[in-house]
C-alpha cells in the first residue's frame, strides 16, 4: 500500500512535468500545443511503405519547425527519437523484402542492372525515412546507423561482386556506351554540362556509405583496370618507352575518375590533389609493380631483342627503383637461361651472344652489377665446361668467318684486358655495395665485354694459345699472299693481351711473308710448279701428323726444291708435311683430259696408276707408307667419282684410259676445291691438352702406386712439381673422371686409387 510520502513524491514529479510540458502558460494551453506538435511530428516521421498509394503529404516547414522547437523546449526530443527508431525497426522488413527480391534476380542472371536497381531502391528508402534537419544531427546519425546496420547485415556475399561490376561500368560510362543507357533511367544525368554523367550514382553510393565501406574494393577496381591496360598495351612492345605513357594515361583517365570516390569533398584543385595523394601514390606503385612483373616475365626475349629493346630496359630500371623486385628478376632470368640456353642443344656461339647481351642489358638496369653477378654465375660455369668456348671467343676477336664480330661492339673502344682491382676507399666517388649484394660480390669488375669473357677462365694464357691455333689455321688457308687482315687483327690483339703474349703470332706472320720471299728466290734459281709454305716448327702450334711418301714426279719435285732451299739456307732443313696442301693437275687419258684440284694423297695415288693400270688398296698403301686405310679409300673414291679409275674387283682398282659406255657422260672436269679434311690441319688446344694429360698420367699413376689413395687436391698439388703442368683443378677433375670411365681408377669418399 502506497505511503503518504510516495504520493507526495509522485505529485511533485507530475507537477514538474506538467510545468515543463505546459511551458508556464496559463491553464493547459501549453499542454495542448505540445500535443498538437507531437501528433504533427509523429505523422511526419512515420516510416511509410513505398509501395502504398498513400504517401506523406505536403509538409509546411514553418509548422514543422515550430513543432520541433516546442518538443525541444519540452525536453522530449530524446523520447521522440526513441519512438522514431522503434518505428523504423518495425518497418525494416520492407527493406529486407526488396533486397531479397533484387539480389535473388541478380544471383540468377548475374546482370549488374539488378545491383543498380537495388542501390537506387535503397537510396529511395533512405531518403523516404530520413528525419529532417529540424530534428538535429543526433536523430539523423542514429537513423543512418540503424539503416546501414540492417542493410549490411542482410546483404548477401554476392553483392560485393555485383557492386564491383557496377563501379567498373563508371570507367567508360557514356550515353552511347553499349549496355549503359539503362543506368540513366535509375540515376539521371545532371543538368549541368560540366557535371559527370555518373554523379547521381556516386551520390547514392555516398548516401548509403558504400564508398566508405568498400573503399578497398574500389581501389582494387582501379588496380585491375590499370593492370589490364598495361598488359594490353605494353606486352611485347619494347621499342618505345611505356612508363611515362602509362602515367600520362592515368592522369587523363584514372585521376578524373578518382575524384568521385576519393575526393568528393574537395572544393579546389589543391584540395583534390591533397586528398588524392595517398591513393595516387599507391596507384603509381602498382603501375611500377605491374610493369616490372611484365618486363620480368619477358626479360629473356627482351635481352634477345637488344639493342632494339633499350627503352623497355630503361622502364624496368625505373620500376625497380620504385619496387623491390630485383630478386624476382634474378630468379626468372636464371630459370629462363637454364631452360632455353644452358643445354646441349644450344650452340656455344649462341650462348656467348646471349651472355654478352645479358651483360649489356643488366649493366643498363643495374650499373653496380649486382644483378649481373647473380645471373652470370651459372652461365660462366656452363661455358667453362664447354670445350669450344675459348675458340668461339677468340674467333669473335679476330672476326673469324662464320663467327663474325657479333660479340664485339664496334662502338666499344679497344682497350687492354682489365684485371680485377681492389676497391679504392679514398676515391671521393666511392659508394658502398648495394644492400642485396652477396658476400662473394666484387664491385671492381671488368667494364668491357671482352675482359668479362676472358675472366671466365683463371688466366689469359689459354686464350693466347687458342689465338695461336686459330691464326695458324687462318694463315695456312690464305692463297693470295694478302695478310693485311691478319696483321690488323694481331695489332688489335696486342692492345688487349699485350705485345709479349702475341710475339709467337708475330713470328708466325713473319714466317708467311718470309716463305713467299724464299719461294720467289728458289723459283728464280730453278723454276718449279711446287710452291710450299715454309714455317718455323718451334713457334707454330703442333700440326696434325699423317706422314706418307709422295711417289714419282712429286717426290722428285720435293727433293729438287729441298736442294735449292738448303743451298739458300744452309743452316736449315725442310721437313715436308705431304698430307697438307692442294695439288692441281691435268690427267691426260686416251680419249679425254681430266682436270682436278685434289689433296696430295689423292695426287700420289693417281701418280702410281701411271706405272701400272691396276692396283689393290694394299699395294697402294705399301707405296705411300703410313696412311690410314680409311683415308686411302676416301682418296681412291675421288678418282672413282671422276671416272678416272673403277673398282674392278674386291679391293682392286683399274685405270680407265678409255671411258666405258656407262661413263660416256663424264666430261673433263673443271678444277675443284681441295678436299676438306674432317679435322683441321692444326691440332686444337683441347687435343694438345689431351696429349699432355697423357704424359701427366704417368705421374698420377706413380703417385697412386706408391701412396695408395689420394684426394684430388693432393694429386693437384703434387702435379704442380711436374714440368709444364698448368691445369686447373676443374680440368684435372674432368681428366680423372674420364680415367674412371675407362676403368683406370676408382673413387670412393673423395679418394682416388688405381683400379686393380
Amino acid at each position: 500500500m502506497a505511503t503518504p510520502q510516495l504520493y507526495q513524491q509522485v505529485a511533485l514529479q507530475w507537477s514538474k512535468s506538467f510545468l515543463v510540458l505546459n511551458r508556464d502558460e496559463p491553464p493547459i494551453s501549453g499542454l495542448l500545443s505540445f500535443s498538437q506538435a507531437w501528433i504533427l511530428v509523429k505523422e511526419v516521421l512515420r516510416p511509410r511503405d513505398l509501395t502504398e498509394a498513400t504517401q506523406r503529404g505536403t509538409i509546411n516547414l514553418t509548422d514543422l519547425t515550430i513543432a520541433a522547437d516546442i518538443i525541444t523546449k519540452c525536453n522530449m526530443l530524446h523520447v521522440l527519437q526513441d519512438d522514431f527508431m522503434d518505428a523504423v525497426r518495425q518497418h525494416l522488413h520492407l527493406i529486407t523484402r526488396d533486397i531479397e527480391q533484387l539480389m535473388g534476380q541478380y544471383d540468377v542472371s548475374s546482370d549488374v542492372q539488378h545491383i543498380a536497381k537495388l542501390v537506387a531502391r535503397l537510396s529511395e528508402w533512405h531518403t523516404a525515412w530520413s528525419p529532417m534537419q529540424q530534428f538535429g544531427s543526433s536523430m539523423a546519425n542514429a537513423y543512418n546507423l540503424a539503416f546501414q546496420t540492417h542493410v549490411y547485415s542482410i546483404l548477401p556475399s554476392s553483392f560485393t561482386q555485383g557492386f564491383k561490376s557496377l563501379v567498373t561500368l563508371t570507367f567508360n560510362l557514356a550515353v552511347d556506351h553499349d549496355g549503359s543507357e539503362w543506368l540513366f533511367t535509375l540515376f539521371p544525368k545532371p543538368e549541368r554540362p560540366s557535371a559527370r554523367a555518373d554523379s547521381a550514382l556516386w551520390n547514392a553510393f555516398q548516401q548509403l556509405s558504400l564508398i566508405e565501406r568498400y573503399e578497398s574494393l574500389i581501389s582494387t577496381i582501379c588496380y585491375e583496370y590499370v593492370e589490364g591496360h598495361i598488359l594490353e598495351t605494353c606486352a611485347g612492345r619494347w621499342d618505345e618507352p611505356m612508363l611515362n605513357a602509362i602515367r600520362e594515361w592515368m592522369a587523363n583517365k584514372i585521376v578524373p575518375w578518382m575524384l568521385m570516390p576519393f575526393a568528393r569533398g574537395a572544393k579546389t584543385s589543391d584540395d583534390a590533389k591533397s586528398m588524392l595523394q595517398g591513393i595516387g601514390s599507391r596507384l603509381d606503385f602498382h603501375v611500377c609493380k605491374t610493369l616490372a612483373d611484365l618486363r620480368t616475365k619477358e626479360i629473356f626475349d627482351i635481352i634477345i631483342d637488344y639493342p632494339d629493346s633499350t627503352n623497355a630496359l630503361k622502364d624496368l630500371k625505373e620500376c625497380l627503383a620504385r619496387v623491390d623486385q630485383r630478386s624476382q628478376l634474378v630468379q626468372t632470368l636464371r630459370k629462363a637461361n637454364k631452360r632455353r640456353l644452358l643445354h646441349p642443344g644450344a650452340d656455344t656461339k649462341d650462348i656467348l651472344t646471349q651472355y654478352v647481351s645479358i651483360i649489356r642489358c643488366l649493366r643498363m638496369v643495374d650499373p653496380p652489377g649486382v644483378l649481373l653477378f647473380k645471373v652470370a654465375d651459372p652461365i660462366r660455369q656452363y661455358l667453362r665446361s664447354r670445350p669450344d668456348t675459348i675458340r668461339c671467343i677468340v674467333a669473335s676477336l679476330v672476326g673469324d668467318g662464320e663467327s663474325g664480330d657479333s660479340l664485339v661492339d664496334e662502338n666499344e673502344p679497344i682497350q687492354p684486358l682489365q684485371p680485377l682491382q681492389a676497391e679504392d676507399y679514398s676515391d671521393p666517388n666511392w659508394e658502398p655495395e648495394p644492400i642485396d649484394a652477396g658476400p662473394d660480390f666484387r664491385t671492381s669488375k671488368p667494364s668491357d665485354v671482352i675482359s668479362t669473357l676472358v675472366s671466365i677462365y683463371d688466366s689469359k694464357e689459354l686464350f693466347v694459345k687458342e689465338l695461336q691455333v686459330l691464326l695458324a689455321q687462318r694463315l695456312l688457308t690464305i692463297k693470295d699472299g694478302n695478310y693485311d687482315r691478319e696483321r690488323r687483327n694481331i695489332e688489335i690483339l696486342k692492345i688487349r693481351f699485350g705485345e709479349a703474349a702475341l710475339q709467337v703470332c708475330e713470328v708466325m706472320l713473319k714466317d708467311m711473308t718470309d716463305s713467299r720471299r724464299i719461294d720467289q728466290h728458289i723459283q728464280s734459281k730453278n723454276a718449279s710448279v711446287l710452291h710450299p709454305t715454309i714455317i718455323s716448327k718451334q713457334f707454330w702450334p703442333t700440326l696434325q701428323s699423317t706422314m706418307f711418301a709422295m711417289p714419282g714426279q712429286f717426290r722428285d719435285l720435293q727433293e729438287s726444291y729441298s736442294k735449292e732451299f738448303t743451298a739458300f739456307k744452309p743452316d736449315k732443313k725442310l721437313a715436308w708435311l705431304p698430307h697438307l696442301g692442294t695439288v692441281t693437275l691435268d690427267i691426260e687419258l686416251d680419249d679425254r683430259t681430266v682436270s682436278a684440284s685434289v689433296t696430295p694423297l689423292e695426287a700420289g695415288f693417281i701418280e702410281l696408276f701411271t706405272t701400272f693400270d691396276t692396283w689393290t688398296v694394299t699395294e697402294l698403301l705399301a707405296q705411300v707408307g703410313n696412311v690410314d686405310r680409311t683415308m686411302a679409300l676416301k682418296a681412291i673414291s675421288t678418282w672413282v667419282d671422276l671416272g678416272v679409275i673403277k673398282e674392278s674387283g674386291s679391293d682392286e682398282y683399274t685405270l680407265l684410259n678409255i671411258a666405258e659406255a656407262n661413263d660416256g657422260e663424264i666430261k673433263s672436269r673443271a678444277p675443284q676445291a681441295p678436299a676438306v679434311e674432317d679435322l683441321p690441319p692444326v691440332v686444337t688446344l683441347q687435343e694438345q691438352q689431351a696429349e699432355q694429360m697423357k704424359v701427366f698420367w704417368k705421374f698420377i699413376e706413380g703417385m697412386l702406386t706408391n701412396l695408395g689413395q689420394l684426394s684430388l687436391d693432393r694429386i693437384h698439388g703434387m702435379l704442380k712439381f711436374a714440368p709444364g703442368y698448368d691445369r686447373s683443378i676443374e680440368q684435372l677433375a674432368g681428366f680423372m673422371e674420364a680415367a674412371r670411365r675407362e676403368g683406370l681408377v676408382t673413387m670412393r669418399d673423395g679418394m682416388w686409387r688405381l683400379n686393380k
